[in-house]
């Protein structure tokens, strides 16, 4: 479809597009003063739809309309006295497979223009953990954390996206919306926060159930509790009905009490896990349900994992998959993966790390063997896991706590999605095999070899490195205009190397004695992800701005390295 935004006469703005029968608009609208009022007048070329009117002068209010009636359909409004913030449009019969069409968004709600990026963003505002990371009727769907009216964090909601291969994302409607009470102004007072999907049976079919913390500050007598809704066509969720609605007692927890994620135990039975924290360090909480549907009936296990590494407070964001197995064979191994909130290492310098643990779990608990790090760059937080077939795969937010301000927009994307396999004592997490599927062109098979510097063109490449014996020594110097970027490997480890060239001093990004043969270094717009060893050392480090990386050169010895250009 064709859109246009036009002025007329002085402030008044005109957004048109032709748009069939049945189309859905979400239209969000306040005032531009306080006791002022806000319209909007929807029309097609076969007269009046609808005129959204609002009061609210703090926060934008939503208003859905639907179009009885195709054809070219026109949004005016005052902008002198109305702000619109996000419009758009689709097709309830067709949204799946063709995504919205955003008709509108503020200036200050853009995305980035990075026309050869290939990490997930969304179509406006902000964004940071995924949410119910799942694949449903065959398409995977991500969902997130968002903000859809600016760049900085603020009263959550979910956002929506399905894709084939996790790699090309189709955009859907907003999925949660926070509170109606928590939509009224933009303080960031709580909303739909951090959660998980199942699918389940229901009495049309397939559902996709979902599992989200709801967050009001400073309320009594919990700030946070867990709700669960349905969705039917994985477009429109139902009502929310609360399924936790208080701590377990008698553990000093404090109110820290989120992020439920479900799956299917080795018994069978639907399974909860939570972050929290108590005095002395973070908690994770395990629940369990005997309902086929996992509406109803959820009871306490107890704290199944204890972390109190790096001054860490809660455990955030944990999720459960088994690896190398599966998930009713009582042999599997299984991998509880978990954000460090506030963690610092002392060695690195680097804050808000993410744990991966495996061990047995026999349904009701948890015996730990063996733990790592998940990523040694610390930028793939928030990392959430689902089986997709016989294997594990996940996604995190790529970014990190320590970098986000309350003051400044912050725009981010998401990592690659990865599998999380096991070998021996170690989880590794390689892209997804779909990741070679953005390989454009061939750019170099040579030059970058024989010592040359070569030019990256867009600078969406991946390079890829095979040594001549495992920890053979090597540096990538890239040349970025805003920060020094490299990545080594030398007797201490493998290293990305990274220095905004601010007063203070960068943490240091080392997989410490890793020794790989083969390496894969995608390179986007504001990120470098390394993968080592078919992931065994993985690291990925956000860069600040959307500049591309101009050229790469390679000092040391390697038996081959490629670059391929990268594109959607």
């Amino acid at each position: 479809m064709t859109v246009q935004t036009r002025s007329v006469r002085s402030a008044l703005e005109v957004i048109e597009a032709e748009l069939p029968a049945g189309t859905v608009l979400h239209l969000w609208l306040k005032a531009r003063a306080a006791g002022g009022e806000a319209k909007l007048f929807v029309t097609t070329d076969r007269g009046d739809v609808a005129e959204p009117t609002t009061r609210r002068a703090e926060e934008f209010e939503l208003f859905p309309v639907v179009l009885e009636r195709g054809g070219r359909t026109a949004l005016a409004y005052d902008a002198s006295t109305a702000a619109l913030s996000v419009t758009y449009a689709f097709h309830p019969d067709t949204v799946l497979a063709e995504g919205i069409c955003v008709l509108h968004h503020d200036t200050r709600t853009a995305p980035p223009e990075v026309p050869a990026g290939y990490h997930f963003r969304p179509p406006f505002g902000w964004m940071n953990d995924p949410n119910g990371f799942g694949r449903f009727a065959g398409l995977g769907h991500l969902f997130y954390q968002h903000y859809p009216h600016g760049m900085r964090w603020n009263t959550m909601h979910w956002g929506h996206a399905v894709s084939k291969d996790l790699i090309h994302w189709t955009h859907l409607p907003i999925f949660l919306f926070p509170a109606e009470h928590l939509s009224e102004k933009n303080d960031g007072r709580g909303g739909a926060f951090s959660g998980s999907t199942i699918p389940v049976s229901g009495l049309e079919g397939d559902e996709i159930r979902v599992f989200y913390t709801e967050h009001v500050r400073d309320r009594q007598p919990e700030e946070q509790i867990q709700l669960s809704a349905c969705s039917r066509d994985g477009i429109v969720v139902g009502p929310s009905e609360v399924v936790l609605p208080l701590r377990p007692a008698g553990l000093n927890l404090t109110t820290d009490f989120r992020d439920p994620y479900v799956f299917k135990g080795p018994d069978g039975l639907w399974k909860m896990v939570l972050g929290s924290r108590d005095r002395s360090g973070g908690v994770v909480l395990l629940y369990e349900t005997a309902d086929p549907s996992g509406a109803s009936g959820w009871v306490f296990l107890g704290i199944v994992h204890r972390e109190d590494r790096f001054g860490m407070t809660a455990a955030e964001c944990p999720c459960m998959v088994p690896v190398g197995g599966k998930a009713d064979d009582p042999e599997t191994p299984w991998a509880l993966i978990f954000g460090l909130l506030t963690s610092r290492d002392p060695a690195t310098g680097r804050r808000n790390l993410t744990s991966v643990t495996v061990g047995r779990f026999d349904g009701r608990a948890f015996t730990a063997e063996f733990e790592q790090e998940l990523d040694f760059g610390s930028d793939a937080y928030a990392f959430q896991a689902f089986v997709d077939g016989d294997e594990p795969v996940g996604i995190a937010w790529l970014a990190n706590w320590t970098d986000f301000s309350k003051k400044d927009d912050f725009t981010t994307a998401m990592t690659l999605p990865r599998r999380v396999l096991l070998d021996g004592d170690a989880v590794l997490t390689p892209p997804v095999a779909a990741s070679k599927s953005l390989r454009h062109m061939l750019l170099d098979e040579a030059a970058l070899a024989a010592g040359g510097t070569v030019a990256l063109g867009s600078g969406a490449v991946e390079i890829v490195l095979t040594l001549p014996e495992p920890g053979a020594p090597f540096a990538l110097a890239f040349d970025h205009p805003d920060v020094e970027l490299g990545v080594k490997l030398h007797g201490n480890g493998l290293e990305i190397v990274f220095d905004a060239g601010t007063d203070k001093a960068p943490p240091l990004y080392l997989a410490s004695g890793a020794r790989p043969s083969e390496l894969r270094i995608f390179l986007d717009a504001g990120s470098i992800e390394v993968f080592a060893d078919n992931g065994r050392w993985t690291g990925t480090k956000r860069i600040p701005g959307f500049s591309a990386v101009r050229s790469v050169r390679l000092t040391g010895a390697v038996t081959s390295a490629e670059i391929w250009q990268l594109k959607l």
